[in-house]
Parts: C-alpha cells; sequence; structure tokens
C-alpha cells in the first residue's frame, strides 16, 4: 500500500514538473516555432510603457524597455533611460522575459504542482 502511494506521487510529480514531447524536426522549424511563441507573446503583452521587458536575442546582445511597437515580423523596444528604440525581429530573440507574459501559465503550473500530489494520495487513501 505505502509503495503504491509512494509510486503514485512520484508519478505525478514527474509529469508535473514539464515532462513535454520532444518534437523531431530540423533546427530551422524549431526557430521558427520559438519565433511565432515569441510573437505571439508580445502581442499579448500589448505596447506602451507597461508593456515592460527583458529580451536576450541569440547574439548575446540584452535589452530591457518598453514595447513602443510590435509588426508581423519584428517589434520596436525602447530602453527608458536612454530613450534609444530598437528594432529586434522575431527570430533574433533567444529569451523574453516580460510583465504579464507568462502569468497565468505560471500560476496554473503552480497550482498542478502543489494540489495534484495532494488529491493523488487522497484518492489512493480513500481507495483502502
Amino acid at each position: 500500500m505505502f509503495k503504491k502511494v509512494i509510486a503514485f506521487v512520484l508519478v505525478g510529480l514527474v509529469y508535473t514538473m514539464g515532462v513535454a514531447p520532444a518534437y523531431a524536426g530540423p533546427k530551422e522549424e524549431k526557430e521558427a516555432r520559438f519565433a511565432q511563441k515569441v510573437k505571439v507573446g508580445i502581442s499579448k503583452l500589448g505596447t506602451g510603457t507597461e508593456a515592460r521587458l527583458e529580451v536576450k536575442l541569440r547574439d548575446k546582445t540584452k535589452l530591457k524597455g518598453y514595447v513602443s511597437e510590435a509588426g508581423d515580423e519584428s517589434f520596436v523596444i525602447v530602453d527608458e533611460k536612454t530613450g534609444m528604440a530598437s528594432t529586434v525581429a522575431y527570430p533574433q530573440v533567444k529569451q523574453v522575459k516580460g510583465k504579464n507574459l507568462n502569468q497565468a501559465a505560471e500560476i496554473a503550473l503552480g497550482v498542478g504542482i502543489i494540489l495534484l500530489p495532494i488529491i493523488i494520495v487522497v484518492a489512493l487513501v480513500s481507495q483502502d
């Protein structure tokens, strides 16, 4: 009984830690999918001084500021301190951290990590 509970809890924890299917395909396909995710994330973030983000580019450049405009192929990030605007193409982006970019996903993941093992243990204990 105890071994079953531990096994189910471990399976639940591994599942909630983000085991995701691996996509087989060329590097260009993966980069194109990532660029599309960045584009969607930037569009959800919006534009204006409240749309703050940090961007790491593939050439290891870091940009920090707000999104002044977002287009189909690129977006413009403005450094608040210097006022300098930089146009960034979506495929150039390596990593994005932004306010409200993935807040809902982070909350859902946190709740899942906390609640799933508890639900599994309660379900197993109630069966016996």
